[in-house]
């Protein structure tokens, strides 16, 4: 393979995004190296999927059982035609054209995986800029520590969902962690067999979770998810 001739798509999930995907679709279109996108609607409610294929996206799935993020991975990523996968959030708006900074290490062969590192330049009108460690404190300093734990390698943001990788190793792997475990889960998996894993700092801004009821709840499912992700890890030894 021609690393720097190789071919891109991007796969975004998305629950519940019809505000915001229209956009988030759109400047992922205007990465010149991506050649497919995939969105999955993780069962939706608001129309997601019907605007996502009008702003453009080459194939939309909807999955009638929300099954998660990592669920959601893993439908899309065995039909991406691309030998690099760009995996970026439904939330992200005009900014997810930075995901052009998370593939250029991979496809100059400089590494197999890149992490995005949030923060910098500020959001659109509504939007929340997201804490530049890509999450909330407690659930970052555990997935770090976890992965610090299982491998000697310290993360910036080690639950940052923007994310460059080869499809290859994701065969290899054997597909995604469950819901909120994606990223620790691909993190591990990625290093103990060897694969070149670097952070890339980028503009990028989601939504950040509030600290309202909703917030902690949806907080509280990711430290869970990530936990369970790490025991399971740290069995497989």
């Amino acid at each position: 393979m021609d690393a720097l001739h190789a071919s891109v798509t991007a796969i975004v999930p998305a629950h519940n995004e019809a505000d915001i995907i229209g956009d988030t679709v759109r400047a992922i279109l205007s990465i010149p190296a991506v050649s497919e996108v995939i969105v999955v609607d993780d069962a939706s409610s608001d129309g997601t999927a019907e605007i996502a294929e009008k702003a453009g996206a080459d194939t939309v799935i909807v999955s009638k059982t929300n099954v998660g993020k990592g669920g959601a991975l893993n439908i899309a990523w065995p039909a991406a035609s691309g030998e690099i996968l760009l995996l970026l959030d439904a939330d992200l708006g005009h900014s997810a054209s930075e995901g052009s900074k998370l593939l250029e290490p991979v496809l100059r062969d400089e590494a197999d995986m890149t992490v995005g590192i949030l923060g910098g330049s500020r959001p659109a009108s509504g939007e929340k800029l997201a804490a530049k460690s890509g999450g909330f404190g407690l659930v970052v300093k555990t997935a770090r520590f976890g992965i610090k734990a299982m491998t000697g390698k310290t993360f910036k943001a080690p639950i940052s969902g923007q994310r460059a990788v080869r499809k290859e190793m994701i065969k290899e792997i054997g597909g995604f962690s469950a819901k909120f475990g994606v990223e620790v889960g691909l993190t591990i998996d990625a290093l103990r067999l060897g694969y070149r894993v670097t952070e890339v700092p980028v503009e990028i801004v989601h939504r950040a979770s509030g600290r309202d009821l909703k917030g902690f709840i949806h907080r509280g499912r990711q430290m869970w998810n990530v936990i369970c992700t790490l025991l399971r890890k740290a069995i497989k030894r």
